[in-house]
């Protein structure tokens, strides 16, 4: 856990802007508003008007001015670490922050002032509880959304739309557990708890409830990560040209010559939303050529780490058997692959698409580049609209799938009667457990170190 000390950091990105913003979160800043903080040269300092913008003088410690800009006071606790902040707001220039900052931590030398780790800002503000652990993710998956889709999720799910979903989820957990609770403790009193309260419904209810939120959560986590996909076949069937065609640009070299492509091509495209990381890679065969033969294994290496797998062929032509079993062997457990026929504008076939199987079309011309596109979503499980959804990360799904476990289990000690009442209450109490998980009720100090060390220096 970090130290309470007053942290300071560059909050703007790296590089030149017109703004640039240094960030002060701590106790007593007092006196690094006073050294710093001018209304104009040779001026005594005043205080801050708490959340209202300054312009004045940022002072070195002789006195010359540094810059000129906004300073903002947030008193605690309305600020968004909960802490006292002090923004610094100047001239975006990567050697006016540094200046500014290194006057800082000179000026907070005597309070402890230090250079804040990656997301430290974001953690205080998770530790002073002003948002829980779910939203304090939601803030690096903003920033990093690659899709407008993605960026409006994760604003949801900071906004606390995921958080409340499960916090409905455990409420009614909390519930069912008080008349299992009352049950166990008094088992001389007539009233059956249980049976009173429709204990049973309550559990169903749960599923459901549960169950639709396991749903928007995958969805969501389809939005925030994007799919993987790589193009892998035989040379000269196309996958250079069906890149281009997916990318509407020029962005390989596509050539008549077979193995023109020696090394791996990312191209990122955007699907209702969706980001499709679309891979063209190697052809795949034996080759004495050393150049070749170091793509060839780093085309099987994507296949390693691949969502959706294109295995291309051309139209009209023998199925290369070999390479099929090949690919099986090398295909990860949570991996598709599609059989894309390409080329049928050499056999005069029409576009056609077998849901789940293959799909077949002529890269060159465009034809069936829709229907590829299509695939390729519902092959993930895409279901076509991302309103009202939420970004979730694979811990979240972890958890949600723990809860489902555990409140199956419990179901079925449910049905089993009144001698299986203890084992039922510790399964609903691992459901809890899991979905506080998510949101940081219960977590572990290594976690929350892998979480914000993710994060950017200054958030």
């Amino acid at each position: 856990m970090p130290d309470a000390a007053p942290i300071a950091a560059i909050a703007t990105a790296p590089g030149r802007g017109g703004v640039g913003v240094v960030r002060i979160s701590g106790q007593n800043l007092a006196s690094v508003i006073a050294a710093i903080c001018l209304p104009q040269e040779g001026s005594a300092a005043r205080e801050l008007t708490p959340r209202h913008a300054h312009y004045l003088a940022f002072c070195a410690a002789d006195g010359s001015v540094i810059d000129r800009g906004l300073a903002i006071h947030f008193p605690a606790p309305h600020s968004y670490t909960g802490e006292e902040v002090l923004e610094l707001q100047g001239h975006g220039g990567p050697v006016v922050m540094q200046l500014l900052l290194r006057r800082v931590l000179e000026a907070g030398a005597s309070i402890g002032v230090r250079l804040a780790e990656p997301g430290e800002f974001t953690l205080r503000a998770y530790l002073n509880d002003k948002i829980d652990l779910a939203q304090a993710e939601a803030v690096a998956d903003l920033i990093d959304a690659s899709t407008e889709q993605a960026a409006r999720s994760a604003s949801r799910s900071l906004s606390g739309e995921f958080s409340a979903r499960v916090h409905a989820l455990v409420e009614g957990l909390i519930r069912l557990r008080m008349l299992v609770e009352a049950t166990l403790d008094f088992p001389e009193e007539e009233i059956d708890f249980l049976q009173a309260e429709k204990a049973q419904q309550q559990l169903s209810d749960l599923l459901v409830s549960l169950a639709r939120l396991r749903e928007q959560a995958n969805q969501g986590a389809l939005l925030r990560n994007g799919i993987n996909v790589v193009l892998a076949g035989e040379p000269n069937v196309g996958k250079s040209s069906l890149l281009n065609a997916l990318a509407g640009a020029e962005v390989a070299i596509v050539t008549p010559i077979a193995g023109t492509t020696r090394d791996k091509v990312v191209q990122t495209i955007q699907v209702e939303g969706v980001a499709l990381n679309i891979i063209d890679t190697a052809g795949l065969r034996e080759s004495h050529d050393e150049v070749e033969r170091l793509g060839i294994e780093r085309t099987w290496q994507a296949v390693a780490n691949a969502d959706v797998v294109l295995h291309l062929m051309q139209a009209g032509q023998a199925r290369p058997e070999p390479l099929i079993e090949a690919l099986a062997v090398r295909l990860p457990k949570r991996a598709h692959v599609l059989e894309v026929f390409n080329k049928i504008d050499l056999t005069g076939a029409a576009a056609t698409r077998i849901a789940g199987q293959s799909v077949s079309l002529s890269a060159k011309l465009g034809d069936g580049i829709d229907l590829l596109r299509a695939e390729l979503l519902e092959s993930v499980g895409w279901h076509g609209t991302a309103e009202g959804l939420f970004t979730a990360r694979e811990r979240h799904l972890r958890s949600l799938d723990q809860a489902q476990a555990a409140l199956d289990r419990a179901q079925t000690f449910a049905a089993l009667g009144a001698h299986s009442l203890e084992l039922f209450a510790e399964e609903l109490r691992l459901a809890q457990q899991a979905l506080n998980e998510i949101t940081g009720e219960f977590s572990a100090d290594d976690l929350l170190g892998v979480i914000f060390s993710q994060f950017c220096i200054g958030k």
